[in-house]
């Protein structure tokens, strides 16, 4: 299919509100022709903004930069703390055309010692403080500070993996362009403001109505240059099913005294019946807030009011820490696929989340990943459509962990196709056998194995399984190298007859789900990793610290082996998904392999 762009015709402006750039196609209504300015002065224009651009973009001209942006990496990146990226720029080219970059400028040269630094550096987050902007959206609005030129969206950061979605109003398309616009406005371009701002209103219609508190905010953010756009988002929002509060999560106050006052004069709240939580339902959420889940307990005892009244596992799995999310399934207590009064279920609110932790905590407790909402999405449509296609076509490199978001929607694939069995992941393994004292070691081997070849997956099954939260089993006293300060527990295993203790229990509970969870998601790399077991080469878990060149080699072929059965449950996997659906992905290109 094809997509449409903004492009805009060459013309320049001073960023003054004196002048502004002239936009061919819908976005620019009345602009002045090209024909009618002189030829001459047409290609003279033409040449400077391409030879401004080229300083801008190319390698050649990067001994000229006298300032550097740092913008940190904008996406999930696999739960690790952000990559910087760092963009090389010319004060004066950004001083002529932004009154912001001038100011901003002209300050540091007065707080500088004499004489002034070479080179400045200015980090992004600290000049746009109340919105993140990445980096595309970045070079995309400098881009125009050089060139004149705005260029079209870039296909790699505004379509989403989603092969159904047609791409015009998807979660990234609709982040870059809210982020442009927050860029601009915050360095006072204005034209680029009002041509962002009515490229949103066009296409605000078809925009998921749980993105639109994002675009409010952008919209609120620019204040009176995006008044148009703020109105209509609002206007939007009265006449949604957006509850109270989402509002209140997600909303300025003052924006929600406003939607909930235009609500009551319509009638909307007192045909809901719920607009508003009963106190009991507010003091539940508050006790989640404060990831008080024994206070939810005594709660509960106190009132009438069930988790699945109060929606609990809704809101801990929305707004709170991953750890609450497994605390309450837990307690038993709630019906992991019980829908909101907007219809949604806890595993669609998780693949918004994107967070693989509380979608694998959810699977394991019998979450249907076949449930639909009412415009007939699953968990894993949701979770594709939030998902950039660059960041989830990307090759990953050697050590390098897969993004949250990537492995959201792997883990929401393979429980579409397996069905696997509802419940707890079985603890046979860890009781199975006379001696007790082998197979806890067996198991932490082999979780240490699976971290040293997988750590992503694997730190995922462990969080999911509270694996920190025991005592790690081992023949001697030393510290445990993943854990730093933590020391291990020691031990006499020449005590007859062998007695374990209650936290090595626990600890066998929780490695042997760590590996049932990776046998439900990851079945063949898993029983590879089981005959590498049974054939003793565990050893090599202890890889880089005193390695010899040999072991380093098995090492390597080891890791090998496990790879490609990693490789062939993804295949199998995407076979599955062929022959359930005739459409290919969203862009048209074989997915990345590892």
């Amino acid at each position: 299919m094809e997509y449409s762009y903004l492009t805009a015709a060459t013309a320049f402006s001073d960023s003054d509100n004196s002048s502004s750039v002239h936009f061919t196609g819908k976005a620019a209504a009345g602009a002045v022709p090209e024909s009618a300015a002189p030829a001459a002065e047409v290609e003279a224009l033409r040449r400077l903004s391409n030879n401004l651009g080229s300083a801008f973009q190319s390698p050649d001209f990067e001994f000229l930069a006298d300032a550097r942006l740092v913008v940190g990496s904008h996406g999930d990146g696999g739960g690790g703390p952000p990559s910087p990226r760092v963009v090389g720029v010319h004060r004066c080219v950004l001083s002529a055309r932004s009154p912001f970059f001038r100011e901003e400028f002209a300050k540091r040269a007065r707080e500088a010692a004499s004489p002034p630094p070479v080179r400045v550096e200015l980090k992004l987050k600290e000049l746009v403080k109340d919105f993140e902007v990445g980096y595309d959206a970045l070079v995309a609005v400098l881009g125009y500070m050089y060139t004149g030129r705005v260029a079209p969206l870039p296909k790699e950061v505004c379509v989403c993996v989603d092969d159904e979605c047609r791409h015009e109003a998807c979660r990234p398309a609709v982040d870059f362009m809210a982020e442009v616009l927050c860029a601009s406005f915050v360095f006072q371009i204005s034209e680029l403001v009002s041509l962002f701002q009515r490229h949103l209103l066009d296409i605000l219609e078809k925009v998921a109505i749980d993105d639109m508190p994002m675009i409010l905010s952008v919209a609120k953010l620019c204040d009176k240059s995006c008044s148009n756009l703020l109105n209509k988002c609002i206007e939007i929002v009265i006449k949604s099913d957006l509850d109270l509060i989402t509002l209140e999560k997600t909303m300025p106050p003052d924006i929600v005294k406003q939607i909930t006052d235009s609500r009551r004069n319509l009638g909307q709240l007192e045909c809901e019946g719920s607009g508003f939580p009963d106190k009991h339902v507010r003091r539940i959420h508050r006790a989640l807030d404060s990831d008080d889940v024994e206070l939810v307990r005594m709660l509960l005892k106190e009132g009438n009011t069930t988790l699945d009244d109060a929606c609990a596992l809704h809101y801990a799995v929305a707004y709170c820490d991953s750890k609450i999310t497994t605390e309450l399934l837990d307690l038993a207590l709630a019906d992991v696929n019980h829908r909101n009064l907007r219809g949604y279920t806890v595993l669609h609110l998780a693949a918004m989340r994107k967070e693989p932790k509380i979608i694998v905590s959810l699977l394991t407790k019998g979450a249907r990943p076949s449930d639909l909402m009412s415009d007939g999405r699953k968990a894993l449509h949701i979770a594709k459509r939030l998902t950039k296609s660059a960041e989830y076509l990307r090759s990953i490199g050697e050590g390098e962990p897969c993004p949250k978001s990537r492995l959201c929607i792997e883990l929401l694939e393979q429980a579409e196709r397996r069905d696997p069995q509802v419940g707890e992941a079985s603890v046979s393994l860890a009781i199975a056998g006379d001696d007790l004292r082998g197979r806890l070691l067996y198991l932490e081997n082999r979780v240490a194995l699976a971290r040293v070849l997988f750590p992503m997956e694997a730190r995922v099954a462990m969080d999911i399984a509270q694996v920190d939260g025991t005592l790690e089993f081992t023949f001697g006293s030393t510290t445990d190298v993943h854990s730093p300060g933590n020391q291990r527990t020691a031990m006499d295993l020449n005590e007859a007859p062998f007695k374990i203790k209650e936290e090595h229990l626990a600890r066998m509970r929780a490695l042997s789900k760590t590996v049932e969870c990776g046998k439900r998601f990851f079945p063949r790399c898993s029983s590879v990793i089981d005959k590498l077991m049974d054939d003793d080469i565990t050893e090599l878990t202890g890889l880089g610290r005193h390695s010899s060149e040999e072991r380093r080699r098995r090492f390597l072929e080891l890791q090998d082996v496990v790879s490609k059965a990693f490789s062939e449950d993804k295949e199998e996997n995407d076979r599955s998904g062929l022959s359930s659906s005739s459409s290919s992905t969203s862009v048209g290109v074989p997915r990345a392999r590892r």
